[in-house]
């Protein structure tokens, strides 16, 4: 089990993550059809072509599920108990296919369960990049996370 105990995780902790993913037409073409999304800029070549992007579109839920999913065995992985909230999402900068994503993740802000003592509230920012160095993705996201022993 690779995740961090509460007691474990630090305002100001970086957390440069070693996983890295090629996006490939196939992800973003099966991600934008698993979930219902027919929007021609991600699965469209010809309609996306004639977009100011001339290309398609990676879905940005995909990003931002690919950035916190690289995450997890670093931060989360077993000692979660559940997410509270993501707030603050931002892509900056587009995904394209063929974009190598990387994540590093910050701890922002960490407190002790006020009714539970098992348990406490962690905030974290992930952030992703692609091969360039672009930040592409942006997010806080609240953890519920257990305490070394419970």
């Amino acid at each position: 089990m690779g995740g961090l105990y509460l007691e474990e995780l630090k305002p100001g902790l970086v957390i440069k993550h070693a996983l890295t993913k090629t996006v490939t037409e196939s992800d973003n073409m099966l991600f934008s059809v698993m979930t219902l999304n027919p929007q021609p800029l991600h699965i469209d070549f010809d309609f996306a072509a004639k977009s100011e992007w001339g290309q398609p579109l990676v879905n940005s839920l995909f990003t931002l599920g690919l950035m916190i999913g690289i995450s997890v065995h670093d931060t989360t992985l077993g000692t979660t108990i559940g997410n509270l909230g993501m707030t603050e999402t931002t892509f900056p900068a587009p995904v394209f296919h063929g974009d190598t994503i990387r994540a590093e993740t910050e701890v922002m802000n960490v407190r002790e369960s006020t009714s539970r003592p098992d348990r406490g509230i962690v905030d974290l920012e992930h952030r992703a990049y692609k091969q360039d160095g672009t930040l592409v993705a942006k997010c806080r996201r609240q953890a519920m996370m257990k305490k070394k022993g419970a």
